[in-house]
Formats: structure tokens, C-alpha cells, sequence
């Protein structure tokens, strides 16, 4: 696996970035048809579409150094003035990251781990502070490593289609990719339970939880490019929020709306059981009670169906990462978007080398046989000290590898 570009070094000047061509920066299919990450570029707005259909575009570490290398190219030409990601095929935007290739036999265990997950969360933490706009098309399904794509952008577009979920602790991991910071902008107790049930979003959900701005009709996308071709792009270059207005009607010429969302109609659930100084054990009886109260009439169904579902992930999923990422949850609510990414990337080396994850991974992805081993088997067997080690980094501050993430060459 050959090393990414540098989204984020201090030490290459602007004047050498500007220099390399695409093809210099990006490893290359052998023809277009193999292509996993096309690239194009209409009214001074470039494309970034991703195409990895058999893998519902799951990012593996060669997308993740085209998506980069495109992006950088992106930065630095001033021909260009906004950037679309998108995808190429119907079912997906992104399924997230095709993490199964860390585990295959002939990987160089620790030192691609670290590779992977420095250049995805590089690339992801590049959206986030890029002088350009961002617009990312969450059609279909938009999951873990495609929340990471698309949560930075500036402008986060759902469709009607779209299934949005962080669904990290289903299998031994900690919602990651920037998580424990973009989750940050729905109250608490929203977080919590999106976060630690790995539940999946609507279009309008996802706008309820902050994590789409709009949700639109999917056929809007139609005859979008014709629209985005009527905009004076050239002229709006540098005058970023009138650009961002044009791209934004380019994209909305209907609203989906709201009215949908049965997560704002759990709200109210969600609230009594996620409280912020609730522990999992806690959530895990409080709603055990709540169930066991509840008439089984027709009244209460949605309510039962729900609360079930709820104790369904909270019992089924790692125990260890449920207790870790409501921490860590809580932690991102505090710190920067810069630290987010280190604690994260912290917690997710631990759990690999030591944790849960490759079993499940076995469990869900490889054998199928959905019946994880987890170790420990319980909530209640989780103990604090457990939880700490895996909060606590691998590297001293000076080694981590994200230490100079945000240094100004990186903004």
C-alpha cells in the first residue's frame, strides 16, 4: 500500500502543490473503466464521484489518496471555485470505509492501520477547513466513512433516499471520522442515542440531527447539472457565502422537509432515557422499566417497537465500545475538532490491535453468523478502568500521528 499525499504537511509549499498534476499525486486505475474515483469539472465546479459499485463504495486506502490528491488539485487551482462529492451509482453515496483490507493476511498490521486512518481522517478533517465550498450529495445509503466525507462540507444535501447512520459499535468500533465532534450539534441526549445505537436516518431525521442542512426530492439530482451550469460561477469566486446561496438553489428547487421524521417523534423517549449523566446500564433499565409498564395496546406500540429495538443494540453490540464511545461522546462536546480526530484515531488503534473489533467484523462481516463473541460479554462487566485504557492514546502527544493537525498550512 503506497503512502498518500499530504493533505495537511507544512513542509510542501503551496508553489509545489500548485506543480503536481493529479496523476502525479494519485495512483491510477489501469483505464477509465476501472476508475473508483472519477473526477470532472462543469461551470468552474469540480466533481469528485466516487464509483466502487461492487463495494457500495466502501473507501479503501486508494480512494482515500485520489479523493485527496483531487481535492488538493481542487485547492489550488483557481479556475476552480467549489467543490461537488457525489457518486456514480444509485444504491450508495458511501458505505463507509472498507475496513475488512486491514485484516486480510499480507497487511503490515499496525503500520497500515496507522497509514489508513491518518489518511482518512486527514482527508475528512481537509473538508472541514476548505477555502471553497463543499457540497456533498448524501443520497442513498451515507455510512461511517461517508459521514466523514460529508459532515465537514459546507453544504450536506439528503434525499428522500438516504440512510445515514454511524452504526460503529455494531461492530467493535467507536464512531469515528470526526463523530464525537459533528454528533456534538444535536442536544445530548439525541447524540447519545445516535451515537451509541448506530440507529439509521432518514433524510428528514438527519436534518432534525444536524447532519444534513437540507433534505430534497432525489429528483432534484435529475437536471441539477443544468442549473449549476446558469450560475455566474466565475464571477462569485472568492465571495464564498453568495456562491454557497447559488449552489444551494442550484440543489433546492423543492424541499422534502420535515414532516417525515420519526425520529422527532421519539424525541421525547429519547430524551427520558439518554440523559447525559446516565451510564449504559443505567439507559439499559431505565428502559427495561419503562417496557415493562406499558400496556400492550395499539397506543403503545411505536413506543414498545421502539424501546425494544433500542435494547435490542444496547445488549447485542461490543459492551466495551458502548461504554467507550459514550465517553468519548461526551469528551468531543468539550474539545476541538483537531482533538476529536486524535482520540478517536487513539480509541480505534486500541480496539483493533486489543478490542472488539476484529471480532466483529468476523461476526458481521466475514462469517455472517451475526453471533459476536465479545470480551466482555456484558455491560455490567465492563469496568472503569477498561474503558479508561481504551480513551487513553497509544503515543505520546509529540508521536501521535495527527499531532500537526491544524497547523495553518493544514486550515
Amino acid at each position: 500500500m503506497s503512502v498518500s499525499p499530504r493533505i495537511a504537511d507544512s513542509t510542501t509549499p503551496a508553489s509545489q502543490a500548485t506543480s503536481q498534476t493529479a496523476a502525479q499525486l494519485a495512483p491510477q486505475p489501469a483505464s477509465a473503466a476501472d476508475a473508483t474515483v472519477l473526477f470532472r469539472t462543469l461551470n468552474h465546479i469540480a466533481f469528485i464521484t466516487l464509483n466502487r459499485p461492487a463495494a457500495l463504495n466502501a473507501l479503501d486506502h486508494a480512494m482515500i489518496e485520489q479523493i485527496a490528491a483531487r481535492l488538493e488539485q481542487c485547492r489550488h487551482d483557481d479556475d476552480i471555485v467549489a467543490v461537488v462529492i457525489n457518486s456514480a451509482i444509485e444504491k450508495a453515496f458511501c458505505a463507509g470505509g472498507d475496513v475488512r483490507a486491514l485484516l486480510r493476511p499480507g497487511s503490515d498490521g499496525r503500520a497500515d492501520i496507522e497509514r489508513y486512518f491518518n489518511d482518512e481522517y486527514r482527508l475528512d478533517y481537509a473538508i472541514h477547513r476548505f477555502p471553497k465550498p463543499v457540497v456533498v450529495i448524501m443520497d442513498a445509503i451515507t455510512m461511517g466513512g461517508g459521514m466523514g466525507l460529508a459532515q465537514g462540507a459546507a453544504l450536506r444535501i439528503a434525499t428522500e433516499r438516504s440512510r445515514i447512520a454511524m452504526p460503529e459499535t455494531k461492530i467493535g468500533m467507536v464512531p469515528d471520522v470526526g463523530a464525537t465532534h459533528f454528533l456534538a450539534a444535536m442536544p445530548v441526549e439525541l447524540e447519545l442515542y445516535v451515537g451509541l445505537t448506530g440507529v439509521t436516518l432518514s433524510g428528514p431525521d438527519a436534518v432534525v440531527c444536524a447532519l444534513a442542512d437540507v433534505c430534497v426530492p432525489h429528483t432534484n439530482l435529475s437536471d441539477v447539472e443544468q442549473r449549476l451550469n446558469n450560475i455566474d460561477a466565475r464571477a462569485l469566486a472568492g465571495q464564498r457565502d453568495a456562491l454557497l446561496a447559488a449552489l444551494r438553489e442550484a440543489y433546492v428547487r423543492t424541499e422534502a422537509g420535515t414532516d417525515a421524521s420519526v425520529i422527532e417523534r421519539q424525541r421525547g423517549w429519547i430524551t427520558e432515557h439518554f440523559k447525559r449523566e446516565a451510564a449504559p446500564t443505567s439507559i439499559v433499565a431505565s428502559l427495561g422499566r419503562t417496557l415493562e409498564g406499558l400496556e400492550d395496546a395499539e397506543a403503545t406500540r411505536e413506543e414498545r417497537e421502539w424501546i425494544e429495538a433500542t435494547l435490542t443494540a444496547l445488549k447485542s453490540y461490543s459492551p466495551t465500545m458502548i461504554h467507550v464511545t459514550r465517553e468519548a461522546l461526551l469528551r468531543g462536546r468539550e474539545i476541538t475538532l483537531e482533538d476529536s480526530f486524535r482520540l478517536e484515531m487513539g480509541i480505534v488503534v486500541r480496539t483493533i490491535e486489543e478490542g472488539d473489533f476484529r471480532e466483529g467484523v468476523r461476526a458481521h462481516l466475514i462469517d455472517k453468523d451475526r453471533a459476536p463473541k465479545w470480551k466482555p460479554d456484558t455491560l455490567e462487566a465492563v469496568t472503569p478502568e477498561h474503558v479508561a485504557h481504551f480513551l487513553s492514546s497509544p503515543w505520546s502527544s509529540d508521536a501521535h500521528p495527527l499531532a500537526n493537525l491544524g497547523d495553518d498550512a493544514q486550515r
